[in-house]
């Protein structure tokens, strides 16, 4: 809306306990005000207002410290554009240096400036974060990106030589992937993602 608030969970909270209730609406200065008195972690405040608040497009963003995203940010290399997940990212994919605990908000400028127009981030020695223009297609970047960082891991893994992709086979199916209109990424599994977890629990709706 005009008021350029977004939705964030509370501090204290395990991701299993956020429910679309609990979700705490702040402004892009990290003011509640939705008269909840939630409490917020500032570093979670820093990271996803900067993002909202220099990205008009940027309507989901999810940053996550999973293993496999934590792993490859500790890489020089970072994600290496070996298996199919990894491809459409290639020249997609920004990258942030580590600066400590995201506490600072000149920070900010510094993370909107390294992820630029991308759909997504590696911030090194941290984690992954993606932006997109709606949470289905959010969360399916987010998936592609850590299923990119668990199979790459694996492959260096064995210790044996990598098969390479030619540069031009990489730019093409970059080209096919989040941006095309031929591949609905997020549109077409997100509903049969949320009738999966309505089966499982259904509290998330509450």
């Amino acid at each position: 809306g005009p008021q350029e608030h977004f939705l964030l969970n509370a501090f204290g909270m395990a991701f299993d306990e956020v429910t679309a209730s609990n979700l705490v609406r702040i402004d892009l200065d990290g003011n509640v005000v939705d008269g909840s008195n939630a409490r917020i972690h500032k570093a979670g405040f820093v990271i996803h207002s900067a993002v909202h608040g220099g990205r008009d497009d940027a309507r989901c963003v999810i940053h996550t410290h999973s293993t496999a995203g934590v792993a490859v940010s500790m890489l020089e290399e970072g994600l290496l554009p070996l298996s199919q997940h990894a491809q459409l990212f290639y020249q997609r994919l920004g990258y942030h240096d580590y600066e400590g605990l995201a506490l600072d908000l000149d920070e900010r400028a510094r993370l909107v400036r390294d992820l630029g127009s991308y759909p997504a981030m590696i911030l090194r020695n941290h984690g992954l974060l993606v932006a997109a223009r709606s949470i289905p297609l959010a969360f399916s970047i987010l998936h592609h990106l850590e299923k990119a960082c668990q199979v790459q891991l694996m492959a260096m893994a064995t210790g044996r030589r990598l098969n390479a992709v030619p540069e031009s086979v990489s730019v093409k199916t970059a080209a096919q992937g989040f941006d095309s209109d031929d591949a609905p990424f997020g549109e077409v599994e997100w509903p049969a993602m949320l009738r999966h977890l309505n089966r499982i629990d259904p509290s998330y709706r509450s």
